[in-house]
């Protein structure tokens, strides 16, 4: 019953979502998944997901591989499928699949079209407070001025803070108000990419360099050349390539992989990373000199805990997010839902709250609001939920279920039959049934 509970989720959700084993094979299909692809969920289940989707990365930097290889996530990965009648482009994420032994068995892929994706951030960034960011406590404030004050400098900066914080939405922002908002703006996630994959990523290749090198590539430095570079997890980055990116900010310049040809670059280096800088440099596992070199304007992100004030914003931006990507309508969240949100210390912060507010949204009704009964059990903890027809039809329907609502809205029947999501006529048939009288 619970992982059918768990698959009405997932097929709920606006996101395509598919799963494979070790071999590659498609296990599961969600119904955003059919939608975006245009493939039926019969056709697909338990053929090669290369076969299915026949994508230029199939065969040469496969996401799922890389997630196999490094056993980390990535994040916002584009690419394009082919559909049944055309080619789609997507930004995907791809996390390992294990089971309850902790051993991996496969591979979960999650992805959005990225035109879809695009309308909804333009709103967003259009209808939020700055610049896409949500933020009305004292300590966002002080970031927003710093981010208007160094609008017409080039220094490197390092952003600092806990994962789900919000790093990326603040070097956007610092890229948006700059001189070099109109010249290019490139992202790269050091965590993701293998070491020997790294410097290709960053600094390009000539044909030749390597096994896979079957043609030159342009790294992501030369295509952000007089722009702007995102260097999101610097923490992560391996010491050698350290080396080479402390000779970029110092002169400018660089080689491919597999060339002695010496290029110069003018970029301008926005660097994040969670990691605890000072602890890795006293480790030998960061320079001491890149760091200095980096942190020219430092800019730290509070936790959210440490931020309550922004908690109630937030939750209700993610409500208009939600309503517009799942076109239901649901706009409010009962009291009850408030103080659980605010009294919850939110280890993955920003991004936690999102996740809690989409899986409070997809269990919800349109027009409903939202209950506490529907957050996620660790944040929903010592809460007492409002019994309801769902998580009461986990056993049979009782009489007393019935009289402890009626007595809970002093016997309205509207009321009770609403927050039993059931029909007014509904509730009538069951008190003629148990016989229950005021």
């Amino acid at each position: 019953m619970e992982n059918n509970f768990h698959n009405e989720i997932l097929h709920s959700l606006s996101e395509g979502v598919f799963s494979v084993d070790e071999e590659f094979r498609i296990r599961f299909f969600n119904e955003a998944a059919e939608r975006i692809s245009g493939l039926n969920r019969e056709a697909v289940i338990g053929e090669l997901c290369k076969n299915v989707f026949k994508s230029k990365f199939c065969d040469n930097r496969c996401p799922i591989v890389r997630v196999l290889e490094s056993g980390k996530t990535i994040y916002d990965f584009d690419s394009k499928i082919h559909c049944k009648d055309q080619i789609k482009s997507i930004r995907l994420n791809a996390v390992l699949l294990k089971n309850n032994t902790t051993q991996t068995v496969g591979g979960v892929i999650t992805f959005r079209e990225i035109e879809q994706q695009q309308n909804v951030e333009k709103y967003l960034v259009k209808n939020t407070h700055f610049y896409g960011i949500v933020g009305f406590s004292r300590e966002m404030a002080d970031i927003f001025d710093l981010i208007l004050e160094i609008s017409s400098c080039n220094a490197s900066i390092l952003i600092t803070g806990e994962t789900g914080t919000g790093k990326e939405l603040i070097a956007d922002a610092i890229q948006a108000t700059s001189q070099r908002k109109d010249k290019p703006y490139v992202k790269v996630n050091c965590a993701v990419l293998p070491p020997n994959l790294l410097a290709s990523e960053l600094f390009g290749h000539v044909k030749g360099a390597f096994t896979d090198a079957l043609k030159d590539r342009v790294g992501r430095f030369e295509l952000a050349n007089n722009g702007t570079i995102f260097l999101d997890e610097i923490g992560e980055m391996p010491p050698q390539m350290q080396m080479q990116l402390l000779r970029v900010i110092q002169d400018g310049t660089f080689e491919k992989v597999g060339e002695s040809l010496t290029r110069k670059v003018d970029v301008r280096i926005i660097a994040a990373t969670n990691v605890n800088i000072e602890k890795a440099i006293q480790e030998g596992k960061f320079r001491e000199d890149l760091f200095f070199r980096l942190n020219v304007i430092p800019i730290h992100l509070p936790p959210l805990r440490n931020r309550k004030e922004d908690i109630l914003f937030l939750a209700n931006h993610f409500l208009k997010k939600f309503s517009m990507v799942y076109q239901k309508e649901i706009s409010e969240m009962n009291d009850d839902v408030l103080n659980a949100l605010t009294n919850y210390s939110w280890p993955g912060n920003v991004r936690e709250l999102e996740n809690a507010i989409e899986y409070a949204f997809v269990r919800s009704k349109t027009g409903v609001p939202i209950d506490v009964c529907k957050l996620p059990q660790a944040i929903k903890l010592n809460k007492t939920c409002s019994e309801k027809v769902k998580e009461i039809n986990r056993r049979t329907l009782q009489s007393s279920d019935i009289i402890k609502m009626l007595e809970k809205h002093k016997w309205n029947r509207s009321k009770s039959a609403k927050e039993l999501e059931m029909n007014r006529s509904t509730l009538w048939r069951y008190l003629k049934e148990f016989g229950i009288e005021e």
